[in-house]
């Protein structure tokens, strides 16, 4: 194994949701490698916590970060963890909640572009949020996250929990 597999990369984030169907809030990476992409792009408010750091406080944050929305002190519904083809380990959450999309209010990144130029340029983390139908989720989402929605439908789904 090399030393750069020995610890794989670990995200935490949170799925919210409405009953009014159901429906969940989605998020499109900003900057400029994810501009012209749509399908399978998305992702839930989410980010990257460092092995000691406890992901369900990584989630929160990340969701605030990238929606400038606080979700602290609401009960979060576990959804467990995926691994994504680039080996990173997400986990995640969800919980019901209404969030106006125009609200949206990301914190940004700065990177070289374009690349070899000499400029830094300034991007938001998420530069649009929409909610949409699980079936749009699932296309809209990268289709490994997309495990995260049939999660929250079967727990909805399941009798005696809320």
């Amino acid at each position: 194994m090399r030393e750069t597999e020995a610890v794989s990369k670990r995200s935490a984030g949170i799925l919210l949701y409405r009953l009014d169907g159901p429906s969940v809030l989605v998020v499109h990476p900003g900057g400029p490698f994810f501009k012209n992409k749509d399908a399978g792009s998305w992702t839930l408010p989410k980010g990257e916590h460092e092995p000691d750091e406890e992901p369900r406080a990584a989630a929160l944050r990340e969701f605030a970060e990238e929606t400038g929305m606080s979700l602290q002190d609401r009960e979060l519904l576990p959804l467990g963890e995926v691994r994504m083809r680039s080996g990173k380990t997400i986990t995640a959450w969800a919980v019901e909640g209404e969030f106006d999309v125009d609200s949206l209010r990301s914190n940004t990144f700065e990177i070289e572009w374009p690349p070899r130029s000499g400029r830094r340029q300034t991007f938001p983390e998420v530069d649009r949020a929409l909610w949409c139908d699980p079936e749009t989720a699932r296309e809209k989402l990268n289709p490994t996250q997309a495990a995260f929605v049939d999660r929250l439908l079967e727990q909805l789904q399941a009798p005696g929990e809320s």
